[in-house]
């Protein structure tokens, strides 16, 4: 599996691609081309052009929740090519209309608009994309230290209701060495994520994580999330787009982090 880091906060040194605060990862597991969430705008595509990435050969986009900061680039994609036979999967809560602080923060599409210019896949249980690659599906709690909170408020046929994201998911490459993690915000938890891939692949070894983790403070939680990472014995950790300096700093203290941007590409 090939992964390349299309949209991210940050930009790998001296690698001249556009940044912006949201994430977008483009894998390859043998023939199959797959999009991990879609950024905030069209960056996602012109760093994937510069990079000589050609995304209509994509044979699937996955989201990992319904903020715009992951989806809001679907509406470059399907405005750039022909998406409507392209497979799009997702939690089917992710499409729903959110809002915080009175600004709507929801992907750009509605259920039904989206089905007119994708071929969409809902659905709340695993699901292999690849041959490799698990989309988890939805999160339950494993650990207590990782309480949902509410971000704003969504909406369904019953009319406004607290969002707590419960359709964050990620996905879990089945390597032969191991499971190696890759997370959009993780509003489940990591540690939950983690658990969980563990639970519906039977692998308990971890690799490594590459993704945003939604950590911002030196906190009890922070401390809980380090020592569970410490834990695992990773090979590689890859916090990137929602983990603060001060978190990445304070994990760094106790498991190495790799720096993680725009232009990154890892192999396994």
């Amino acid at each position: 599996m090939k992964l390349t880091v299309l949209a991210d906060n940050n930009t790998i040194i001296d690698q001249y691609y556009l940044g912006e605060p949201a994430a977008c990862f483009y894998l390859e597991d043998g023939d199959q081309k797959i999009l991990f969430d879609a950024g905030y705008s069209d960056v996602f595509l012109k760093n994937a052009c510069k990079m000589g990435i050609d995304l209509t050969k994509l044979d699937k986009v996955v989201i990992s929740h319904g903020h715009n900061d992951h989806t809001g680039g679907l509406r470059y994609l399907s405005e750039w090519m022909d998406t409507s036979r392209l497979e799009l999967i997702a939690h089917p809560e992710a499409f729903w209309e959110k809002e915080y602080d009175g600004e709507s923060i929801g992907a750009p599409y509605r259920e039904e608009e989206l089905r007119k210019r994708f071929c969409v896949n809902f659905t709340t249980e695993p699901y292999w994309v690849s041959s490799n690659l698990l989309y988890l599906g939805e999160i339950p709690a494993y650990n207590d230290f990782e309480s949902r909170s509410q971000i704003g408020w969504k909406y369904n046929s019953n009319g406004r209701i607290p969002d707590l994201v419960t359709e964050d998911s990620a996905l879990a490459y089945r390597g032969k060495d191991g499971l190696f993690v890759i997370t959009g915000c993780s509003h489940s938890g990591i540690c939950n994520i983690v658990e969980h891939a563990r639970k519906v692949t039977g692998i308990h070894r971890i690799t490594g994580i590459l993704g945003g983790f939604h950590l911002f403070q030196e906190n009890e939680r922070l401390e809980n999330t380090t020592a569970y990472l410490k834990s695992l014995q990773l090979e590689n950790l890859y916090p990137c787009h929602c983990v603060s300096f001060r978190a990445k700093a304070g994990i760094h203290r106790t498991v190495p982090v790799t720096e993680t941007g725009v232009g990154m590409t890892i192999s396994l």
